[in-house]
């Protein structure tokens, strides 16, 4: 396919960004998701400089089922079809467990979890129909080894990796893959909102391109193993 169709969630920035790029350089058409409408122009104009593939931005909140709805429907519309669909966006709210609260554990999953959820069952029949179709969901090392401080987070990225699971099982004979692409630390704003430099030093991070590499690998069929699977990538 010249031009294959990904929608990229938290596109705006760190590693939505940067694996919107990446798709862009392969030729893609990108639509951009997000809920700041600055972020993902700036992000528009940096993908339209560099690949043959058109960009579309779509600002939406996909925790909201009538947003996420509307990102596939306006993707069918423009582009009429969609063979990709990675799941970047998410929230890291950092708090131990006495004050985590009933917002705080509500905000974690409709946003890590129900978000994607609610795309990917919008894509479904799409997928379906095209016998192709892969889900990258973003997670975190956090699912199978909990950092302090992280019980409403570590538990929606949990849940997260159960999607791809379940994608890959109920997917297979359709065509459709999933995986699940979890690092560690990375060095994005949204490490920076929870740890200081001298807390988690910059090299002890790394880089947002590092995880959109392997997302685009898995997209482009270069880790058949790892299907269904979580991808563990350790920070140093």
């Amino acid at each position: 396919m010249q031009h294959p169709v990904s929608i990229v969630t938290g596109a705006g920035s760190g590693i939505g960004r940067s694996i919107a790029r990446m798709l862009a350089e392969k030729g893609h058409h990108v639509v951009l998701v997000g809920r700041t409408e600055q972020k993902l122009a700036e992000a528009s104009d940096e993908l339209r400089a560099i690949g043959p593939g058109d960009v579309m931005i779509v600002p939406a909140d996909v925790a909201d089922s009538e947003h996420a709805s509307a990102v596939v429907d306006q993707t069918i519309e423009r582009f009429g079809r969609v063979d990709n669909l990675v799941n970047c966006a998410g929230v890291a709210p950092m708090m131990p467990i006495e004050r985590t609260t009933e917002e705080t554990l509500e905000q974690c999953f409709f946003i890590n979890v129900f978000g994607p959820a609610f795309l990917i069952v919008r894509c479904w029949p799409h997928f379906k129909k095209q016998k192709s179709g892969c889900v990258v969901n973003i997670g975190t090392m956090g699912s199978t080894d909990p950092y302090a401080g992280f019980l409403a987070y570590a538990a929606s990225k949990s849940a997260l990796d159960s999607l791809t699971r379940s994608v890959a099982r109920e997917g297979r004979s359709s065509g459709i893959r999933s995986f699940s692409v979890n690092p560690g630390a990375v060095e994005t704003q949204a490490l920076r909102n929870n740890f200081s430099e001298k807390v988690v030093p910059p090299h002890k991070a790394m880089h947002p391109d590092v995880v959109a590499k392997v997302v685009v690998d898995c997209i482009e069929g270069q880790r058949p193993d790892d299907q269904g699977k979580c991808i563990f990538m350790p920070s140093a």
